[in-house]
């Protein structure tokens, strides 16, 4: 089974930047589709992006056109780049893996990170 530890939150005023990175270890990393969920205090965790085996994408909607979704398997890493913030965006951010076609809920993911917290200020 895969291990998987995400980094790059932080804080990050609205309209700002930031890369969040997934580093993959203990399987065949190219064997999975990864995706990018987030959580915000007292919500639901809820699908963001997912890069599969082959390197489609796909992304929800509220994160379309400023979010991007890239797979390095060589490199056994995962990264969403995320431009034009919005405080929306808050939340802790967590990276799954799952041995199949793309997914999009999160109990298709067997494989889960413990988190890294984006905080976008207004």
């Amino acid at each position: 089974q895969v291990q998987l530890a995400e980094s790059g939150g932080g804080l990050v005023q609205a309209g700002g930047s930031l890369k969040l990175s997934c580093a993959a270890s203990g399987s065949t990393f190219s064997d999975y589709a990864i995706g990018w969920f987030r959580q915000a205090p007292g919500k639901e965790r809820e699908f963001v992006a997912v890069v599969g085996r082959g390197g489609s994408t796909y992304y929800a909607a509220s994160v379309r056109g400023r979010f991007t979704i890239s797979r390095d398997d060589a490199k056994n890493t995962v990264n969403l780049r995320m431009n034009t913030l919005k405080p929306e965006d808050t939340g802790v951010y967590y990276c799954a893996a799952e041995k199949g076609l793309i997914a999009t809920t999160p109990g298709a993911f067997g494989s889960w990170g413990q988190g890294t917290q984006v905080t976008v200020s207004s």
